[in-house]
């Protein structure tokens, strides 16, 4: 029997990912039942690439004052240089999976036995693991002194026991993005204090969240970014989702017979309310409003699910290592723009 090559090995784990044959299996292994994060926000069109040691953007976070004014014809001018903008900066971070096969494996499942029962899961299971901390990181704000996990949603939107723009810092944090919320007012978030899940309370609260967060500038300003689908959604957890879906249910005169006629299809002003597995441990009922014009993964161009070949392991030359890496963050260009509502 000829004997294979690391290049052989390569292209033949390569052509039966491609191809399931007929050695299909069932996927139990997942402990979620939806990843937003990985199936939404990095689709290649909803994510921004950059390059450079970290990411930054330049935010305009204030007007001048005094620089527009009624005159009278003869007036003096008196123009001043005023400093508005200021700098963003975040670091980036790095997520990895792996997974590795044994070169003796290739021997025993090619022809009729295949390679595919021993790639294809293997390979599924990293990308699953991959998908599962991605999830996981992305509903939790980082303490000061982690250097490994993204800032994610929790980080830069903030709650608070007040209705307003409020949402300041997480945890011990005193800045966040390296701009401080105290002495730049305009970087807060909004936030809503409810005590019922009902259309008095809640519901009209969000709709007020909704008018106070829609900013739309006067004059044309090139974005950051494009939107592409849907811009805005509502994430929750499963107790406020069936509370509001109740709500929806006895407004409707036209459910016929069925008897869950909101699963799935809850909105609010045409916007999706996402049901966020992650979130169901909160005991606050949050429900974060997120503009994604405003919030998106930052990834680093040429590092985005970057899958390297099979490449045999230090010092095990018989076993052969598959990494997939990500370097990315998440990144918030305007918070005002969103809002979280919570019981306290």
């Amino acid at each position: 029997m000829a004997q294979l090559s690391a290049k052989d090995i390569g292209d033949l784990v390569s052509t039966t990912l491609d191809e399931l044959g007929r050695l299909r299996f069932s996927q139990i292994a997942q402990t979620l039942q939806d990843y937003e994060v990985f199936s939404h926000w990095f689709k290649r069109d909803k994510v921004a690439f950059d390059s450079g040691i970290g990411i930054k953007r330049t935010l305009m976070t204030k007007l001048g004052s005094g620089e527009a004014a009624h005159v009278g014809l003869t007036d003096t001018d008196n123009v001043n240089i005023q400093d508005v903008l200021e700098t963003l900066e975040i670091p980036w971070r790095h997520a990895q999976t792996k997974w590795a096969f044994i070169y003796q494996e290739t021997l025993m499942n090619r022809g009729e036995a295949l390679i595919l029962n021993v790639v294809k899961p293997r390979r599924a299971s990293a990308m699953i693991n991959l998908v599962e901390e991605l999830e996981d990181k992305a509903w939790a704000s980082p303490s000061t002194t982690n250097t490994t996990e993204p800032y994610g949603i929790p980080y830069w939107v903030v709650a608070n026991g007040t209705t307003g723009f409020n949402g300041t810092v997480p945890g011990s944090h005193t800045t966040v993005g390296g701009i401080n919320p105290t002495t730049t007012p305009n970087w807060k978030n909004y936030t809503v204090r409810y005590v019922t899940v009902d259309k008095p309370d809640l519901v009209k609260k969000l709709r007020t969240a909704h008018r106070k967060t829609g900013f739309k500038s006067p004059i044309n300003i090139e974005e950051y970014r494009t939107t592409k689908g849907q811009r805005y959604r509502l994430y929750t957890n499963e107790a406020t989702l069936v509370a509001l879906e109740d709500i929806g249910e006895a407004q409707n005169d036209n459910l016929g017979r069925d008897l869950a006629s909101m699963d799935g299809t809850l909105v609010f002003r045409g916007h999706p309310i996402i049901w966020v597995p992650k979130l169901d441990a909160e005991s606050n009922g949050p429900l974060y409003g997120i503009d994604h014009s405003t919030f998106y993964p930052v990834c680093l161009e040429g590092d985005y699910l970057r899958e390297s070949d099979a490449k045999p392991a230090p010092n095990q030359h018989n076993v052969y290592q598959v990494f997939v890496d990500l370097t990315y963050n998440y990144l918030c260009v305007d918070r005002r723009r969103n809002f979280l509502a919570t019981t306290a």
